[in-house]
């Protein structure tokens, strides 16, 4: 008989995450992560203290995933690659920013934290005082998770699938072109053109950034 491989904290989140990935996060339980590790329930809290504390977890293996930028670049585009990182990373684990906006984790680990502070660093490399710097986090912030509520079926449908789509043909129907002529052509558009939530979301990202520099002034 092969001998299992012991457990420890990483084996254990990454399991949860394969698992919330699938399910949702609802339907991450320590009993059912449990058996997809083939252990008792008993054992994973060695690793974890509750379920709180594995949802924690997974967010901040996620965050790991998340590559920082070259700190010699200039504030724009660190703020463009780290937005960008963050929204390719959470578009892959819809649950992630599920539980970030619900308040479900609030992860505080260096690990977690590291994309915030090269963020908040670069706002203030780029002359933003701290109500500023804060303001233009929660911009970039609000455009990532607004992004990625469009693009994932409300954080937790199909990643990369958008999240009308379903319904286009149906609001198509209903609508009437006399009335909303602007709406339904552009609706209409939208089942004869493929829409790309990342090309969208840069195109967003790029006119947030001009405006951040616009209210910077031209020496920054």
């Amino acid at each position: 008989m092969a001998r299992r491989e012991p457990l420890n904290r990483e084996k254990v989140l990454d399991a949860a995450l394969e698992l919330a990935d699938r399910e949702g996060l609802e339907g991450l339980s320590m009993r059912r992560l449990a058996k997809t590790l083939g252990v008792e329930a008993m054992s994973l809290y060695n690793h974890v203290s509750n379920k709180a504390d594995l949802i924690d977890g997974i967010v901040e293996r996620v965050f790991e995933q998340v590559e920082p930028p070259d700190p010699a670049l200039p504030w724009p585009e660190r703020v463009r690659t780290s937005a960008l990182a963050l929204y390719r990373v959470f578009s892959r684990h819809p649950v992630v920013p599920l539980a970030l906006a619900t308040d479900r984790s609030n992860p505080t680990s260096p690990h977690a934290m590291r994309t915030m502070d090269g963020l908040v660093g670069a706002l203030f490399e780029a002359g933003f005082d701290e109500l500023g710097a804060w303001r233009a986090l929660g911009a970039v912030n609000g455009l990532v998770f607004g992004a990625l509520l469009l693009s994932t079926g409300g954080f937790t449908g199909a990643p990369g699938v958008h999240a009308g789509e379903e319904q286009v043909g149906v609001y198509i129907r209903r609508l009437d072109p006399a009335r909303l002529p602007h709406f339904s052509r552009l609706l209409a558009w939208t089942t004869e053109d493929l829409v790309d939530p990342e090309a969208d979301f840069e195109q967003a990202l790029d006119t947030l950034i001009q405006g951040l520099r616009s209210v910077r002034g031209p020496d920054r």
